[in-house]
């Protein structure tokens, strides 16, 4: 389970994705999200869905590689359907049995719940399967840098977040090895209640928090030995420039975002799966 956590990975192809702007992809992913709760009918879910595939289609990314992502939040993406599906009330009656009780505007819901949230980790998972840390590091400083006239650390900021999805598939390999030392050494991770698994990941957890601290004192230290001081004064050996590529995706996500807007406005939200 953990090898299959790709969340904050980059996966290197030679791709039309790969080579737009940071800034573009930061940008488009952020519409594409807003894009998602703009409508509840299925024509606008079947847009998204057409949009999504040819955007997975020019990353040239594997299709197995991104659905390997979804692995890890099944269990979530099930309870949250599962609480729409019978806590929501409205329409036509479809089922009830003791206190659960599954209507029209339920079912519909919790379809839309599960489209949308599958929607939104593959098309944020894209950004970063697609862009390198340093990339995205540079996008993120270069959109928020007009917040430097108020005092904002901006690049302080974007520095934290670079660290941070550099730092995610490093400690998920290290959880899987303190996993296999621990198993190697009889101990038993899946047998057992909610709480006797809890308590077997204690064991761990302590090691793995150890070498958190210690590889983020090893890095701290490693910067200021380089004399790191923020980012004042400092240059870019790749500049960011919009070409034209970048003007020709940020065109197209504009227009499909319009589209979506429209469809969400004058579509009726009872136009669903039957």
């Amino acid at each position: 389970m953990i090898r299959d956590i790709t969340i904050g990975q980059y996966y290197p192809a030679k791709s039309i994705l790969h080579r737009l702007d940071p800034r573009v992809k930061i940008v488009c992913t952020l519409l594409f999200l807003v894009s998602l709760f703009l409508q509840k009918s299925i024509l606008g879910y079947a847009i998204a869905a057409v949009f999504l595939s040819a955007v997975i289609h020019l990353s040239k990314v594997p299709f197995k590689y991104i659905v390997k992502g979804l692995k890890p939040i099944i269990m979530l993406l099930m309870i949250t359907v599962l609480f729409n599906l019978f806590l929501t009330r409205g329409g036509e009656v479809l089922f009830h049995k003791w206190i659960f009780t599954v209507t029209e505007l339920g079912l519909s819901t919790a379809v839309f719940m599960a489209i949308r949230l599958t929607f939104l980790i593959i098309g944020s998972s894209l950004m970063t399967f697609t862009t390198t840390p340093n990339a995205l590091t540079d996008g993120i400083e270069k959109l928020l840098h007009p917040l430097n006239k108020v005092k904002v650390p901006v690049h302080e900021i974007a520095m934290m977040m670079s660290i941070a999805l550099r730092f995610i598939p490093i400690l998920l390999e290290e959880t899987d090895k303190i996993m296999k030392a621990q198993i190697a050494r009889g101990a038993d991770l899946e047998s057992g209640n909610i709480i006797q698994k809890a308590k077997a990941m204690i064991p761990i957890l302590v090691p793995l928090f150890v070498s958190a601290f210690r590889r983020a004192n090893d890095l701290a230290m490693a910067m200021e030995s380089r004399c790191y001081r923020g980012g004042d004064g400092r240059t870019k050996m790749k500049p960011l420039v919009y070409r034209s590529r970048d003007r020709i995706a940020y065109l197209v996500t504009i227009i499909y975002v319009i589209l979506i807007f429209v469809v969400g406005r004058f579509v009726p939200f009872h136009i669903w799966i039957f």
